[in-house]
């Protein structure tokens, strides 16, 4: 299966990072693809790897040459760029199915306060801003 290949992968791209909550950033890995709805095997390989080339010094030809182009497509829409406008960003993501599924997955995740110690107000209008890039790539 292509997603365990991703999850051990995933687990040690990102082995020595943390979450906002201080917690191990594979957590959130697991948590993203525990969310998705009767996942596809190459929309779990997604969850673990959606922030792979954002985050890590993995490269997408690098995940292209290793998973193949479907996955490698929904990588790239969801990574984000440099500059871009967030509404740019949400579109790209939303043209691309798998790479919507886990989008939102993601934002369901991170959108949960309950994981944090202390919640600012900046937390709580990341969530905000959340919610609606969720509306927005639910509708």
């Amino acid at each position: 299966m292509i997603s365990h290949k991703a999850k051990l992968l995933a687990k040690q791209l990102h082995a020595n990072q943390v979450d906002k909550a201080g917690k191990a950033y594979v957590e959130h890995l697991q948590s993203v693809a525990d969310g998705l709805v009767q996942p596809t095997d190459d929309e779990l390989a997604v969850a673990w790897l959606h922030d792979s080339v954002e985050d890590t010094t993995i490269s997408l030809a690098q995940i292209k040459a290793e998973f193949g182009s479907v996955i490698a497509n929904a990588i790239g829409a969801i990574t984000k760029r440099k500059d871009e406008p967030y509404e740019t960003y949400l579109k790209r993501v939303k043209a691309n199915d798998i790479a919507r599924k886990v989008k939102i997955a993601d934002l369901t995740h991170n959108m949960d306060l309950s994981r944090l110690a202390k919640v600012t107000e900046k937390d709580i209008a990341r969530q905000q801003k959340y919610q609606q890039a969720k509306l927005f790539l639910l509708t």
